[in-house]
């Protein structure tokens, strides 16, 4: 067997972390995990992403946008056809991202997206039919679970799906880098359902498209930051051989 390096320790040591300290990050420090994240393998070296950084009051004016739409929008799934429609027209509300982060999951992926999602809030203590707490957990999605700093991930969208797979295994990269430094992330496509709020602040180029939101911080000491969902065995992702 072979020896485990640092890499292999941060993959098993990384964690979704939902509560962070309010401590800012040093701007030198985000510099240098996303720099050590360019070391990342990408089609042809196209390395066909950017990143925005959110910090400061750039992150809590995102922040309070997003939070506010999410729930106005929470509130019009809840009306009826009438308000709905009067919401759609005032704005705001119908999410305006470049993908389409709400998705039907295929029976098999869904089935450990709902084990996910019942194992965090069963360790949270939220009930099924407690709403108002389901819905307040969902919306510290949108003030980055209080981290200072969010990094929102952009893609370029000429090259399909290649270019989203280079920007995948840069932002595991950027994650990793995170973990050996001390810091910890949570990759979060919710950060892109409205991409206005960050649009308006940052200068885009062409043909780039907001994939992902990740939230980057300092560990809170809280238990939320121990909930680690259950991988799929070897044997299962393995495809075997015709016979």
């Amino acid at each position: 067997m072979t020896e485990k390096g640092t890499v292999t320790q941060a993959l098993a040591n990384r964690r979704s972390i939902r509560a962070f300290k309010p401590d800012p990050v040093p701007e030198a420090l985000l510099n240098e995990v996303i720099e050590a994240a360019l070391q990342a393998p990408s089609w042809g070296n196209v390395q066909p992403y950017r990143v925005a950084v959110a910090s400061g009051d750039t992150a809590k004016e995102i922040a309070a946008e997003l939070t506010a739409r999410f729930n106005t929008a929470a509130k019009v799934q809840r009306a009826g056809l009438f308000a709905k429609f009067g919401a759609l027209l005032k704005g705001g509300v119908k999410p305006d991202g470049d993908y389409n982060t709400i998705m039907k999951y295929p029976a098999e992926l869904g089935a450990r997206y709902r084990d996910t999602g019942h194992g965090l809030y069963g360790m949270l203590g939220i009930e099924r039919h407690d709403k108002a707490a389901r819905h307040a957990q969902m919306a510290r999605n949108f003030s980055f679970f209080g981290a200072p700093t969010a990094l929102f991930v952009f893609c370029e969208d000429s090259l399909g799906a290649y270019a989203a797979l280079d920007t995948g295994i840069f932002m595991q990269s950027l994650a990793l880098a995170a973990e050996e430094r001390g810091l910890g992330t949570c990759m979060q496509a919710a950060l892109a359902t409205w991409a206005s709020p960050v649009k308006a602040r940052f200068e885009i180029p062409e043909n780039y498209k907001l994939i992902c939101g990740i939230s980057i911080g300092y560990k809170a000491d809280d238990k939320v930051n121990s909930f680690a969902p259950k991988r799929r065995p070897l044997d299962e992702v393995l495809l075997k051989p015709k016979r």
